[in-house]
């Protein structure tokens, strides 16, 4: 049995890898796991983003959670930030959201988060998943008054609300902006709190029927928002993905504002305003060279960390920095929140251009973005990592990164989740780091396969 748990949860086709088994068993063994320790009964919130399996998956996992004497909360749809902010809020025992992020609404997933409000440590994972290898054995179910409740808070949402509205200091009126929520679980919460904060919002993408989520909208699916800016004369495009955990921007030229661009806006705001900790931003070796040199001429350190959000925060609690991210959008603002949070860095976006007056083309102008080109490989699955044993792969690559020294790099890794190694060149003629990627890429397959 292969790993159930990924770099963000486990995720599968729902009904399909993701079975109603086996999300009655991820309640059972992660309310164990999670509250095995609490001499009271413990109690965890779930909620879920507009996938049609969402109710399906909930009911599953609510019922195993209930099974082995822990309370389950069903707090509706909501953003995958909001569970984690409102697990510490409501001072519950542990948070879930069924999500599958930017992923096709056939598939799903279940992620957890402890009662920091923080994503597991993969000791916790890994412990989770031994309880249900071992068939459950470990775990005892409960008879009688022993047996959980399930309750129902719907006005949840509200509470998120009220916590974005909180966290900056904002008047948006005189502010056109167009909102496309991706047809998920920010479809109520984004428009509503940058409605009440006085922006003239135009929501599009903002009617799930359960199948339609990141339907050729949203932060993977671009250029309608982008096309939609400009006709609206609107000063501002935002696009989150279905569990709005990432925001992209679009500026009033309809040029997308990706997540490097984004925090470097952020990150020399708050430099100037002394709130960027440790002048210190985290972002992954696949963000842009171009955010690597506005770090170096912008006096900003940028720590490098591997592909994953999991990774940039673990690393930002480290070293104690408030600032991170990868350039998908997945943006964390760590004195707000503990996971990536489009609504909130939206606001923060909206904050710089609020005080800085000036327009967002502008403000994305401090940082060059350097032409890029990714070509994945596709190789067995068990030879993936072994990649740079074959001397003409290694040979190759050494030749290109000699080839783009100085003008523009060579990145080589692995795929987490996939049986593909990436290629990844930047530099400055598109077509020719274009040209080299693939030539590169189809080496690898056909050395490795």
């Amino acid at each position: 049995m292969a790993r159930l748990f990924g770099t963000d949860g486990v995720r599968g086709v729902a009904n399909g890898e993701l079975t109603i088994e086996l999300a009655m068993q991820l309640g059972q063994a992660g309310a164990y796991a999670l509250t095995k320790e609490n001499e009271h009964k413990p109690t965890i919130i779930v909620g879920c983003d507009t996938r049609i399996s969402g109710g399906m998956l909930a009911n599953a996992l609510m019922a195993g959670i209930c099974s082995v004497g822990a309370n389950a909360v069903y707090i509706g749809v909501l953003p995958t930030p909001a569970i984690a902010y409102l697990t510490k809020k409501y001072k519950v025992d542990a948070g879930v959201m069924i999500s599958a992020s930017h992923n096709p609404m056939e598939f799903n997933g279940i992620k957890f988060f402890d009662n920091e409000g923080y994503k597991l440590k993969d000791e916790l994972e890994d412990e989770i998943e031994s309880y249900i290898k071992n068939k459950m054995k470990d775990i005892r179910l409960v008879t009688g008054s022993e047996i959980g409740k399930v309750e129902y808070k719907l006005d949840a949402r509200e509470d998120y609300i009220r916590f974005a509205k909180g966290i900056v200091s904002l008047d948006l009126k005189g502010m056109k902006m167009v909102v496309d929520c991706a047809e998920g679980a920010a479809h109520y919460t984004a428009v509503e709190t940058l409605s009440e904060l006085g922006a003239e919002v135009i929501p599009i993408h903002i009617s799930p029927d359960g199948t339609n989520i990141n339907a050729n909208c949203g932060s993977t699916h671009m250029e309608e928002l982008q096309a939609r800016v400009v006709y609206e004369k609107a000063d501002l495009g935002i696009a989150f993905d279905g569990d709005a955990d990432r925001m992209l921007a679009v500026d009033e030229n309809g040029k997308i504002v990706d997540g490097d661009e984004l925090m470097a806006i952020c990150g020399n705001h708050m430099k100037q305003k002394g709130t960027l900790k440790q002048d210190t931003i985290v972002a992954t070796v696949m963000s842009n060279l171009g955010f690597f040199k506005m770090g170096e001429r912008e006096g900003i350190h940028i720590e490098k960390t591997k592909v994953g959000d999991r990774y940039v925060l673990e690393r930002m609690k480290e070293i104690g920095a408030n600032l991170g991210g990868e350039q998908s959008g997945h943006i964390i603002f760590l004195d707000e929140n503990t996971t990536g949070d489009g609504l909130i860095s939206a606001l923060h976006l909206l904050e710089v251009m609020n005080e800085s007056k000036k327009k967002l083309s502008e403000l994305a102008s401090v940082m060059e973005v350097m032409p890029q080109a990714l070509v994945n490989a596709p190789v067995p699955n068990h030879k993936k990592e072994q990649y740079m044993e074959y001397s003409e792969i290694a040979n190759a690559i050494e030749k290109l990164e000699q080839k783009f020294a100085g003008e523009g790099r060579v990145l080589i890794r692995p795929s987490g989740t996939e049986p593909k190694v990436r290629v990844m060149i930047e530099g400055k003629d598109q077509k020719m780091i274009e040209e080299e990627a693939r030539k590169l890429a189809d080496l690898i397959s056909h050395t490795m396969l």
